[in-house]
């Protein structure tokens, strides 16, 4: 494992049941043999990736491994090769960013992920862009999800601690209730207990019936809080697993070691 990713076993959110085996219906997102990068060559060769109705998916895999850009590419953010990718069960292969938002697709980014200079409140405002009608019945489920939320309405999101603005950039990409939520290394920079409550509300959110997948640094805590684990390795799928048997699993270390 590399260094500085461990963390004692009781700081970690607890696992659920490995997934069960579902329904085609099941699967919200769907990534298929996905190539993507930034200029003339992909970064991301070939992957594969799927996410299941109240799953969380762990993006794990060493630093250079193209995990920030399998999410990038997956919201239209950068250049796509090849490949597709569906979102319960309709092809957003060539969809602009603001297409996929309206399709049922958020993602937050790992920094510049709030409005500094405006409130909590208002940040969730912007988060409804495309159903204002809707904001305050969206703004109480939010709040509902992640209470801290509502004890800092008035604050400026540029005054918030570091988690703080984490769990404001979650509630942000949550107001318009997507179907699946694309979230790029959200406990970077924070202590343990932190992400551990970080990682306590992606599960809530996961319980509402969201997909949520999750590029993660921290192996221990994201083998502890998601249901399945993708492991990439050079921009190629190296392992692909529940997350309950990843833990004991010998190649997640070697994977991590480039061998």
């Amino acid at each position: 494992m590399p260094e500085g990713t461990s963390v004692p076993a009781n700081q970690g959110p607890r696992p659920r049941s490995p997934s069960r085996n579902g329904e085609a219906s099941d699967v919200l997102l769907n990534v298929a043999h996905f190539s993507c990068g930034y200029q003339a060559v992909p970064i991301v060769d070939g992957v594969s990736l799927q996410a299941r109705r109240g799953r969380v998916i762990a993006v794990l895999g060493p630093n250079g491994a193209g995990k920030s850009t399998l999410l990038k590419g997956i919201m239209g953010l950068n250049r796509r090769f090849d490949g597709s990718v569906h979102l319960a069960g309709r092809d957003v292969s060539r969809m602009a960013p603001e297409q996929m938002v309206a399709a049922g697709l958020s993602y937050v980014p790992q920094v510049d992920n709030v409005f500094p200079n405006l409130s909590v409140d208002e940040n969730l405002r912007m988060g409804a862009f495309l159903t204002p009608g809707k904001f305050r019945e969206r703004r109480e489920q939010v709040i509902g999800l992640l209470p801290v939320l509502g004890e800092a309405s008035r604050r400026k999101a540029g005054t918030l601690s570091g988690g703080q603005r984490n769990m404001l950039a979650l509630g942000r990409a949550l107001m318009l209730d997507p179907k699946v939520l694309l979230l790029d290394e959200p406990t970077a920079g924070l202590a343990p207990s932190i992400a551990n409550e970080v990682w306590k509300n992606v599960r809530r959110i996961a319980d509402t019936g969201t997909s949520v997948v999750v590029v993660e640094q921290n192996v221990e805590f994201a083998l502890q809080g998601s249901d399945h684990v993708y492991v990439l390795v050079s921009g190629k799928n190296r392992l692909d697993m529940p997350s309950a048997q990843a833990i004991d699993n010998d190649a997640l270390g070697a994977a991590f070691m480039g061998r």
